[in-house]
């Protein structure tokens, strides 16, 4: 028994032999460390290596190095994972030439489960896919004739029921020019059944199938037009048997010809419909026809109009050389629009908006005059309400704001014309208030009105009197002699402010303070100018005493005097503690974290309200009492800071140190003074902001305080980094720790490449230089999303919260969350700083097109498509890195739709009309390819394959 197994054994080892030897493919066999053990005959015969040359040999000498390692990587996890693997690689003979060679490789396992071979079996299919390609060339050609037809055509399967009668008709075969003129485009799929294609009717009923039907068992072809209500488009149809069971149409479109002809029925419908009245004349002006709108809107009937001349409705209004204007218009422009008054049959004149158009014939001459109208006369009504309603104020029926900046550039142009004098008399009701507190604003309001009228009877006939708000007026006298010729009308103004007023038997009464200033100066002012100087005045008035007016003097405001007045006012409100700090958050905008606030200073001022640091600080800039005033805001902050820590919030602080505080001799042993009054505040929680151009005056001095500073404990930052010179040495010098990104470039950099690439160097600059960066200025996400993508994680600014009183912080502080998109923001590359500044060349195209079209910008932007930065970009870097990604096509398709579309718009402002409502259409295109660039931003920063997938590369197979 074991000699006939052996010998069994043996029989089917010969045989497996003779079929290795004698298949058709070839078969490679290796070991479990993938080398090669045995090879066929086929084998050598497809890659010319024989047994003994590829005997112990890596199959990896086949590979012809067009396939790279990730498809060898994922070919050997696939084999590992279900022991088999086919597919199509392109290898090397071993002559040098290359195949095209169809693979299928088996491994298999020992008993333990272990790799034991690996089988390979090859096919060359080289001469397949030649065949394959001439044939899909062949298709092509044919394809291509087919599609470029004139005519659609749509070829049809007959589909009919039991008795053989056609029921339906199954598409088997359409060209492009059908999609195209059917509008059914890619929706036209072989297979589809006519009633799904077409399933309304025309609205006469026709019978598409019934009519198909009898062509179908005719043979006799049939023509007719038909109208697709969905498309919207005619067709003439010609349906015709090419063979027994197949039927075939032949569609072109003629919706042009159809409505051209329906235009004309419509023209006699809208003459005879139109609401607006129509009037035709002969060459000489005679009255041929006139519509029925005609006869409703001027009482004319036809009969009593035809043969006239458009004289009859003349108003008188209009002069003689309105006329001559008009019929230039006609013969220069061919057409003229306006508005007209005419005369009705009755007499009664009203306004019209009209439109004359001129008729040519063929040799260009003048046939007809077409005229159309309509009654505007109660528009014009309404419209002089509304004049009222926007030049005079609501409660006192005196001119508003806005007429008496009219007024008031009338009186300048004319007092210069006249050589005399103007006076601006800026008035303010005293003790208002009060009146309003104590009585209620009904009684504040009858006051106004009542006074109001008072003093314009103060005044003359020429003067004006506005209420510009609250209880302020402004008085323009003009046509004065000299200055002392308005004092008498100042006294009257005054007076008559200050007279006793009855309300409901409630007798009231105030004062007003009164400043003046005078027209013309010794130096060209303007009529903002005269009103600043007048509130001015009116504040000095008011400082003296009230009930009074006071006389602006030009000279005194320029001289020393002025501003020592305001410094000691300065002064005043620092001892009297009306300054207060408020605070901005400085945030991570990825984590989300509060890293900071800055302190900046507010000052509350008893009777101007909350003012801004810009009105009083330029005015002590150069005075010992900036260094008073700087001391006062560290010594607070450090106090503000105890108290939110017994609040539960540890906040850092940042305070602004002025040029002048900064380079006092003993500055740092005050401000270790400062923090030693409270000891339960770290020096590190302090932060001083030094201007980068204050700094760089005396860089040595400068950088030794800074150093003392930082010696104690307390950080310096470097403010408003890239207005200054930002010289890589005076970087080098400053021991600062922090340096704060201009707003001016931070607020632009989304539409303005130039101030981000200053933005993206200034990044660069403080990694450069290890120093932390923080960005000033981020107003919306989209600004804090850019600077997350450029490496800046650290802001402020108004999108992520606007100064703020001290007690807001702890609440704010709890309620504040990152937005989501900030929070996903990766950094990226340098491959993927061109898309940003793509987008932001874009937002810049796009803004200058808007500016032109408003009349803002004299010169258009480049409309070649391909001129403008981002053309340039996308025929050269972005078709070299992204030409087979889909959203560098949808970028490029949509670059190319916004150019055209602008050059649509363009002509249409060119020629007076609106553009709005395109305008929505470029916006839209714009935020679709900002979208597609972040889409290509994305993917160009995501991240590289994990280690397990880099491992598996490593492996070797060919």
């Amino acid at each position: 028994v074991l000699i006939d197994q052996r010998a069994e054994a043996f029989h089917l080892m010969t045989l497996n032999a003779k079929v290795f030897d004698a298949s058709m493919e070839g078969i490679l066999i290796c070991d479990a460390n993938n080398h090669i053990m045995a090879v066929n005959a086929a084998f050598h015969q497809i890659t010319g290596y024989s047994a003994s040359e590829v005997q112990g040999i890596n199959p990896r000498l086949l590979a012809s190095g067009r396939q790279d390692h990730l498809y060898f990587a994922n070919m050997w996890q696939l084999l590992l994972s279900n022991d088999h693997w086919q597919g199509e690689l392109e290898n090397r003979h071993a002559n040098g030439s290359t195949y095209c060679a169809r693979m299928t490789i088996t491994l298999s396992r020992d008993s333990a489960g272990n790799p034991q071979h690996f089988i390979g079996n090859i096919v060359d299919v080289t001469a397949v896919k030649q065949m394959e390609k001439a044939l899909r060339q062949s298709e092509h050609r044919y394809r291509a004739l087919f599609d470029n037809m004139q005519h659609g055509f749509a070829l049809h399967e007959i589909v009919t029921d039991e008795s053989g009668t056609p029921v339906n008709y199954r598409l088997l075969a359409a060209n492009r020019t059908y999609a195209e003129v059917t509008g059914f485009g890619s929706k036209i799929i072989v297979g589809r059944l006519v009633t799904e294609l077409f399933p309304g009717v025309h609205e006469d009923k026709v019978d598409w199938i019934g009519i198909f039907g009898k062509v179908a068992l005719s043979g006799v072809p049939h023509r007719m037009e038909s109208y697709s209500e969905g498309l919207d488009k005619w067709f003439d149809v010609v349906a015709y048997r090419p063979m027994v069971r197949q039927f075939a149409v032949l569609v072109s479109d003629i919706t042009v010809r159809k409505k051209s002809e329906e235009k004309l029925h419509l023209a006699a419908s809208v003459f005879a419909n139109s609401r607006e009245g129509i009037m035709i004349t002969a060459p000489d002006g005679t009255i041929i026809d006139v519509n029925d709108a005609f006869t409703n809107i001027t009482g004319y009937s036809h009969d009593e109009i035809v043969g006239q001349t458009p004289r009859i409705l003349s108003s008188g209004r209009q002069s003689k050389a309105f006329y001559t204007a008009l019929w230039q218009d006609l013969h220069t422009k061919g057409h003229w629009y306006g508005e007209v008054w005419n005369r009705r049959k009755s007499g009664d004149v009203y306004a019209e908006m009209q439109t004359i158009s001129t008729v040519l014939n063929d040799d260009g001459h003048a046939q007809h005059f077409v005229s159309l109208f309509s009654d505007v006369t109660a528009s014009k009504e309404h419209e002089q309400k509304l004049q009222h309603i926007a030049h005079y104020d609501a409660l006192t029926n005196l001119p508003n704001r806005v007429l008496l900046g009219d007024r008031l550039h009338q009186g300048m142009a004319q007092t210069l014309r006249h050589g005399n004098k103007l006076a601006v008399a800026f008035l303010d009701l005293d003790a208002f208030k009060a009146v309003n507190d104590t009585h209620g604003h009904e009684v504040g309001d009858e006051l106004l009105i009542a006074l109001s009228g008072r003093m314009r009877n103060a005044l003359r006939e020429g003067d004006t009197l506005a209420r510009i708000g609250g209880d302020e007026f402004v008085a323009v006298l003009g046509d004065l002699a000299d200055a002392a010729a308005s004092l008498p009308l100042l006294s009257r103004l005054l007076s008559a402010a200050a007279q006793p007023v009855d309300i409901h038997g409630l007798e009231l009464q105030v004062s007003a303070s009164l400043g003046v200033t005078f027209f013309p100066q010794s130096e060209d002012v303007e009529a903002d100018q005269l009103l600043r100087q007048a509130d001015q005045a009116m504040y000095q008035a008011k400082i003296a005493g009230k009930n009074r007016y006071h006389i602006f003097d030009a000279e005194l405001d320029r001289s020393v005097r002025g501003q020592h007045e305001s410094i000691e006012r300065i002064r005043l409100a620092l001892s009297e503690h009306e300054f207060v700090l408020y605070y901005q958050p400085k945030v991570n905008m990825r984590s989300g974290k509060l890293i900071g606030a800055e302190a900046l200073i507010r000052w509350q001022h008893p009777e101007k309200g909350l003012l801004s640091p810009a009105v009083f600080l330029p005015v002590i800039e150069d005075h010992p009492l900036a260094i008073e005033i700087g001391e006062w805001v560290i010594a607070a902050a450090l106090a503000q800071m105890v108290q939110w820590r017994q609040a539960g919030l540890r906040l850092p602080v940042s305070v602004n140190i002025g040029a002048r505080q900064l380079q006092q001799l003993n500055f740092t042993q005050r401000l270790a003074a400062l923090l030693a009054a409270q000891p339960d505040i770290s020096p590190g929680d302090l932060e001083l902001e030094v201007l980068e151009t204050s700094a760089l005056e005396d860089i040595a001095g400068v950088s030794r305080v800074i150093q003392a500073c930082r010696d104690i404990g307390v950080k310096f930052a470097l403010d408003d980094f890239g207005t200054g010179y930002s010289s890589l040495t005076y970087l080098k010098r400053l021991p600062v720790t922090m340096l704060k990104i201009d707003q001016s470039f931070v607020r632009n950099m989304l539409d303005d490449p130039d101030d981000l690439a200053i933005l993206q160097g200034v990044i660069g600059l403080a990694s450069a230089f290890r120093r932390e960066v923080i960005a000033e200025g981020v107003e919306t996400v989209a600004h804090g999303a850019l600077l997350l993508q450029l490496g800046c994680e650290l802001a402020q600014g108004y999108g992520i919260a606007r100064p703020m009183a001290p007690d807001h912080m702890p609440a704010w502080a709890a309620a504040w969350r990152p937005d989501a998109a900030w929070q996903n923001q990766a950094v990226i590359g340098k491959e993927a700083l061109p898309l940003l500044f793509a987008g932001a060349d874009l937002r810049a195209w796009v803004a200058s097109l808007a500016s032109f079209l408003r009349g803002d910008r004299v010169a258009l932007p480049t409309m070649d498509v391909h001129e403008c930065q981002i053309g340039q970009w996308i025929a050269t870097e972005g078709l070299l890195l992204y030409r087979w990604n889909p959203a560098y096509t949808v970028v490029a398709a949509t670059h190319q739709a916004i150019h055209d579309l602008a050059a649509e718009i363009v002509q249409i402002h060119e020629a007076g009309q609106p553009t709005q409502d395109r305008w929505a259409e470029i916006l839209t295109l714009r935020d679709l390819l900002l979208g597609q660039l972040e889409v290509l931003i994305r993917e160009s920063t995501s991240p590289e394959i994990d280690n397990d997938i880099c491992e598996i590369r490593a492996v070797p197979l060919m």
